[in-house]
């Protein structure tokens, strides 16, 4: 039983941007997992099935009840959990009965049942300790995404659609995520690019510029498949432009061989003695055949161009960098950031970090853990010395960069290539743009403003600017450098940190990602 069929469905954007067309799809009781890359249409997709938007073309058929995860809810001024639940009405009308205020309305449309759904959805997502009329606002993102999942519980609709679920969750909160998934046995559509989820999914759908593509089975048999995909791909494109140049060469060979006749029998005609009459009969027959060899040849050459164009269309347009970076010059024994018995606590608080003392040496890649609040951008803060510590000492030896999630170093106002010079002050032009090609920013591509790039655009520009400097740092920091990024995206940065011969140190729940980076220790930070 399909409980969301999409026929021949197309979305634009505002603008007009044809983002899909023609998309077929059904869902049932399965677990689906969206992927594509940012921009692809996701999202879009996501409310044409919900209904808060039409489809530019085609119909969405409905035979049930849908709910989405709203990762950042419009909230009314003083909105409470209950709210955020969608069941504050109910609650306040068992409360007035509770106290004797309830009228005859009150007691036909209570829902009796609800403190009990109520406390199991708290519980099973990890807020069994939250007051049902705490504020609204006082709840952490990530509490404001266990609420928006417990809501969908408590509704119990017949699909859920669920926009990028773990972002900004610590790795407690992302396997709550994955096990109330697998429990679910009605129909779910999931956008995420963190491939642990994906690999619990039934099925992977591909949204791309080449339409919406199925794949049985979760993440690991998708990336095979596409893989293979892509080989074969690859290997039509070649061979359709190796068609074309050998086309080409022939036409050019019957061109030459024509040429040659041609003059030939101008120098016969000249030598004189022909008559008229048979001289014009050959010239004929030369334009003839020569017009029909054009034409032939012409026929052959669309062929082979039109080969050539749809053996690109099938492949799109995912290039993988393959990098040679220049070397940070890191000593494998140099010392390259010590604390030493480092504390931190704020004016009147509870210590954030007490006692903490860990050591990078050389090239090494060290990953801090800890759940949400334990203060993993603290210590980033630390390091780079926004922050003193209010107890030990830090040291930190070579030259860093920091990567934040919005790539701050970047000037939003200037392109990506001038961002690149105003960075590296000593590179010319022509290095600017090399530099950049290295990350798939090639000619017209390097000349965007950085204000306008998407966030995995965004990062791979940061990237090119800190990697291929003259001598790049010998330390990268990142925070939670893959949220927000689709799946191309994050592959393309596992690409140039793996051709990075520095020290890491990463904040990163994404596990996938940190074995991807060679990630060799960790630390776990806990709460205080």
């Amino acid at each position: 039983m399909s409980f969301v069929t999409l026929d021949s469905v197309s979305a634009a954007t505002p603008d007009g941007r044809l983002l899909f067309e023609n998309l077929d799809l059904s869902i049932g009781a399965e677990r689906i997992g969206l992927v594509g890359r940012n921009g692809a249409g996701k999202s879009t997709l996501l409310a044409l099935i919900a209904g808060v938007r039409p489809p530019h073309a085609g119909v969405v058929s409905r035979s049930g009840p849908i709910a989405m995860l709203d990762q950042t809810p419009d909230l009314a001024p003083g909105a409470r959990l209950v709210d955020l639940l969608d069941v504050g009405e109910a609650w306040d009308r068992l409360g007035r009965i509770e106290r004797g205020e309830g009228d005859e309305t009150d007691l036909s449309e209570a829902d009796w049942d609800l403190p009990g759904r109520l406390e199991q959805a708290l519980a099973e997502v990890g807020l069994h300790n939250l007051e049902p009329e705490r504020p609204a606002t006082a709840l952490s993102g990530g509490q404001t995404t266990r609420a928006g999942l417990a809501r969908l519980m408590i509704a119990r609709p017949d699909v859920l659609l669920v926009d990028e679920p773990t972002n900004n969750l610590d790795a407690e909160a992302r396997e709550l995520v994955v096990r109330l998934l697998a429990r679910w046995r009605g129909g779910a559509l999931v956008v995420s690019h963190d491939r642990s989820l994906l690999r619990g999914m039934d099925r992977i759908v591909d949204l791309s510029s080449l339409g919406a593509r199925s794949y049985g089975g979760g993440y690991d048999l998708y990336a095979e498949r596409k893989a293979i995909e892509a080989d074969a791909a690859q290997r039509d494109l070649d061979h359709a432009a190796r068609e074309v140049r050998r086309v080409a060469r022939e036409a050019q060979v019957a061109r030459e061989r024509k040429d040659r006749r041609d003059a030939a029998g101008r120098r016969f005609a000249a030598r004189g003695g022909t008559p008229r009459i048979l001289l014009g009969m050959m010239a004929e027959r030369a334009e003839t055949s020569g017009a029909k060899a054009g034409k032939l040849a012409g026929k052959l050459a669309a062929q082979a161009e039109g080969a050539q164009a749809a053996a690109e269309a099938r492949v799109e347009r995912a290039r993988v960098m393959g990098l040679d970076l220049p070397s940070s010059g890191l000593p494998e024994g140099r010392t390259v950031l010590a604390f030493e018995a480092v504390g931190l606590a704020w004016p009147g608080g509870p210590p954030v970090f007490d006692n903490l003392s860990f050591l990078i040496t050389g090239p090494e890649r060290l990953a801090v853990a800890g759940a949400n609040g334990a203060g993993k951008t603290t210590l980033i803060r630390l390091t780079t010395g926004a922050l003193t510590p209010t107890a030990g000492k830090i040291r930190l030896e070579v030259p860093f960069a920091l990567l934040d999630q919005r790539a701050a170093l970047l000037d939003d106002r200037q392109t990506i290539l001038e961002n690149f010079r105003r960075l590296n002050p000593g590179a010319s032009v022509n290095d600017a743009y090399a530099a950049l090609a290295r990350f798939l920013f090639r000619n017209a591509a390097a000349l965007q403003v950085a204000g306008t790039l998407s966030g995995g655009e965004r990062l791979r520009a940061a990237l090119a600017c800190v990697l291929c400097a003259a001598t790049p740092p010998q330390m990268l920091i990142l925070d939670e450098p893959t949220n927000h990024l689709d799946l191309d995206s994050v592959r393309a940065v596992e690409a140039a940190l793996a051709g990075y011969d520095g020290a890491l140190l990463v904040v990163s729940h994404d596990e996938d990602f940190l074995a991807a980076i060679g990630v060799e220790r960790r630390i776990t930070l806990k709460r205080s």
